[in-house]
């Protein structure tokens, strides 16, 4: 029999995940609600739960792990141990700690716990960056520990909570949505690309851009941040989207898209930048939920975009809050 898996969303987004893989896998698979962010699913191999929402067929699903044990309070190093490695088939030299609560926690207290038993085994303990990884979540209702490859965990953070550091440089917090994806989806950006960013202003997915290399023509009425402006590979069109593309001439690597529109309006408006891409090109565009039913929205959404693109990717980020980030190539 297969071992429960542990699927973390967010909060007001577990009963589309719970449809999804219902959708998916079957009515019959059991779910369960664990806490707020948490549900517990028994059925599905975790491999093809975890294909399911690489592919963008399970969309508000963020980190997946396969459930070994559960306790009310963690028990004595030598024990955790003995269970952690037992649940691997070859003695690891190294893994992945992801530790987290359903509060506002960070779950540091049990990473250190983990890391304090293995590392006495003398196995090398990080928070990230393992092909195996140990994952830790303590809730109101006890403390759960799971087991998993991190190829099909989706998230290489606790819970898929990732945090990024602010700097300085940031022009504005959608910035973290972009690093995001290009992180989790292990994205490669042409070196020397050309990009065009849809809806730029004031400029944070232009910057983002920029620190992969491309050349950015961001195109929006409304200025961009002055920190930009000094930047010669910075183009800014101060016009619509529909008036850029009229008259562009330039073929694009790249195209993105975090406009504040309906989530057919935004697929439209790449479907129309796909004539300006190159046949490979890759497309990033948030597709804002909202509404009674954001998955339906957003299934129509990609759909309006598989007109002109292979959809590669598409999920609720940790920083989308109501959004889908969509990843695809123009074919």
């Amino acid at each position: 029999m297969l071992s429960p898996i542990l699927f973390s969303v967010a909060a007001d987004s577990y009963e589309w995940a719970v449809r999804e893989i219902r959708a998916e896998f079957g009515r019959e698979v059991r779910i369960e609600r664990v806490s707020g962010d948490l549900g517990r699913v028994a059925g599905p191999p975790v491999a093809e739960l975890a294909a399911a929402c690489d592919a963008g067929r399970i969309i508000f699903v963020r980190h997946l792990t396969t459930e070994v044990a559960s306790f009310e309070e963690l028990p004595p190093d030598y024990e955790l141990a003995d269970l952690v490695l037992g649940e691997l088939p070859d003695y690891p030299k190294a893994l992945a700690v992801q530790a987290w609560t359903d509060g506002s926690g960070t779950g540091g207290s049990y990473y250190h716990r983990l890391h304090d038993a293995l590392a006495d085994r003398g196995v090398t303990v990080t928070r990230s960056g393992q092909e195996v990884v140990i994952s830790c979540f303590a809730g109101r209702r006890g403390i759960l520990l799971g087991v998993n490859r991190l190829e099909h965990s989706l998230s290489d953070w606790p819970g898929g909570r990732m945090r990024l550091a602010r700097s300085d440089d940031r022009v504005s917090r959608s910035e973290f949505k972009l690093e995001e994806a290009i992180a989790t989806f292990g994205l490669e950006l042409p070196a020397g690309g050309k990009a065009v960013d849809l809806g730029a202003s004031p400029g944070g997915w232009t910057r983002i851009l920029r620190l992969h290399g491309q050349e950015v023509w961001s195109v929006d009425p409304g200025a961009l941040d002055p920190r930009l402006r000094g930047d010669r590979r910075i183009h800014h069109a101060a016009t619509t989207a529909g008036r850029f593309f009229a008259e562009n001439r330039v073929r694009f690597d790249v195209v993105v898209n975090d406009m504040r529109m309906d989530q057919v309006m935004s697929a439209r408006m790449m479907v129309d930048a796909a004539a300006h891409l190159r046949r490979g090109g890759l497309a990033v565009v948030t597709l804002k939920g909202g509404g009674k039913n954001p998955l339906d929205g957003a299934r129509r959404g990609m759909d309006v975009l598989r007109q002109e693109y292979a959809v590669l990717h598409a999920r609720q980020l940790h920083h989308n809050r109501n959004e889908i980030t969509v990843v695809a190539r123009h074919e």
